[in-house]
């Protein structure tokens, strides 16, 4: 059991259904919410939830305007909207509402549970060493290492690399690592990130041999 306990407001009842039978099978606990009401932040304030999954077209308020007032209140709890808005401007508006992951509607169950796996497994207080292939962080020095060989990594580098060990296997756009990684940045270009996995690949594959990077054209970048 993954004993980790999701929080889910969803106002379609068969979606809610669906996914709380889904995450259950899959070990995690889950509270679901047809609508937002004093219940929801009742929850919020005793039970300690590790992630909200929150749909936007809800009843009586927008989600991520109450994401927005529970994070001004103090909450920090992770979340990924998962809604029928989708276009361009949506999904930035949602990664500026304090998304952690943004999944639109109709919606592919096994990668919605692994979109879950890797936001739980990434913002979980309990992680200290993290491997893939040869690979190694370790949360205590915050440092990467190759075959017990530190990586020398600018502090974007090492934000970079820490997303995509993060979120292996699973296609990130480039709008959601200049949001992600750069975060407060004015240089918010997508040539940009281009340039940094350039640098960075440079690093922990200088013969270019283990393809760790995988550009898949039009759309993002793969760790793998």
């Amino acid at each position: 059991m993954n004993n980790k306990l999701i929080l889910i407001i969803e106002d379609e009842e068969d979606i809610l259904e669906l996914l709380e039978y889904t995450l259950q099978k899959e070990g995690y606990e889950t509270i679901g919410f047809l609508t937002i009401d004093k219940n929801v932040r009742k929850v919020l304030e005793e039970e300690e939830i590790d992630l909200i999954i929150m749909d936007r077209n809800l009843p009586g308020i927008e989600g991520s305007v109450f994401i927005n007032e529970i994070k001004k209140l103090g909450f920090t709890n992770p979340v990924i909207y998962v809604t029928a808005k989708d276009n361009d401007e949506d999904i930035l508006e949602g990664f500026n509402s304090h998304a952690d992951d943004y999944i639109t509607k109709p919606f592919n169950i096994k990668e919605l549970c692994a979109r879950v796996k890797a936001v739980i497994k990434r913002t979980s207080k309990e992680i200290d060493i993290l491997k893939v292939k040869d690979i190694v962080y370790k949360s205590s020095n915050k440092k990467f290492y190759i075959d017990d060989k530190e990586i020398e990594l600018t502090h974007l580098e090492h934000d970079l690399l820490l997303e995509f060990i993060k979120n292996k296997d699973i296609l990130m756009t480039r709008e959601h690592l200049l949001n992600k990684v750069w975060q407060d940045s004015f240089e918010k270009k997508e040539k940009t990130v281009n340039v940094a996995i350039k640098r960075l690949k440079a690093k922990i594959d200088p013969d270019g041999n283990k393809e760790y990077i995988r550009s898949i054209r039009g759309e993002g970048y793969i760790f793998c």
